[in-house]
């Protein structure tokens, strides 16, 4: 099932492959520690040659997720090992971030990032800057029942904020962290009367931050971060 001699691998056969084993992996269908299957069985399981599965692995194995070893095979790495700030992972672990426990380190993440960044944001941000922190949270407030809608300007909001601190370190924070705030959002309780209170909360930091009121910023990002925590736990509790 070798590739033909001279064929180039479509990457995007490579991604789909190493995106599908990785969601195996963080599914528990490959436990931490245990032998991945043999590449000829991986090869029938996805349907694709040993050459795919062996660029996939790679892949794998570069964001710490599994490792290969001479007379052992590949063997799934330890949570701790994998690097979950890399944006792909994060896209890839989806639906399982609350599962692995991951939800909890974002939202502790944020609330020690988020603050700060907004009390920056107040001294540093550039009116145009402002301008399009702003413009987010009127899509959000324009959104009206459309939760996808009000998720992707929310999303926005809070990346923009974090680019305005001017600290690159929270600005490489907001990219990575694009794909968890993303799917935190969406498993939120979004009634029309918490939708309604979010927004009126990211008006008032609006606010702060074109009056360049630092301290007040600082609050208010820390009422959205608390919001966040009684949503998600909201969003907990009616689970079936």
């Amino acid at each position: 099932m070798e590739a033909p001699a001279g064929k180039l691998i479509r990457p995007r056969v490579r991604l789909s492959v190493a995106q599908s084993l990785a969601q195996d992996i963080f599914s528990g269908k490959f436990a931490e520690g245990s032998n991945l299957p043999r590449e000829n069985d991986l090869c029938e399981e996805y349907g694709v040659s040993r050459t795919v599965i062996r660029e996939a692995l790679k892949i794998l194995q570069a964001k710490g997720l599994v490792v290969s070893r001479p007379r052992i095979g590949t063997i799934v790495c330890p949570q701790d090992e994998w690097n979950i700030l890399d944006n792909q992972v994060l896209e890839w672990i989806g639906p399982n971030l609350d599962r692995m426990g991951l939800v909890d380190c974002i939202l502790e993440a944020r609330g020690a990032i988020e603050p700060m960044a907004a009390e920056l944001a107040a001294r540093r941000a550039t009116m145009q800057e402002i301008a399009d922190i702003e413009a987010a949270w009127q899509a959000m407030a324009k959104a009206g029942n459309d939760v996808e809608a009000f998720i992707a300007a929310d999303t926005v909001f809070h990346e923009l904020l974090l680019k305005a601190s001017h600290n690159r370190i929270f600005q490489q924070f907001g990219a990575l962290m694009d794909p968890a705030l993303n799917f935190m959002l969406s498993t939120s309780a979004h009634s029309a009367e918490n939708l309604e209170e979010s927004i009126g909360q990211h008006g008032a930091l609006v606010e702060a931050l074109r009056l360049r009121d630092s301290e007040g910023a600082r609050k208010l990002a820390l009422a959205l971060i608390a919001k966040a925590k009684h949503d998600v736990s909201a969003a907990r509790s009616v689970k079936p």
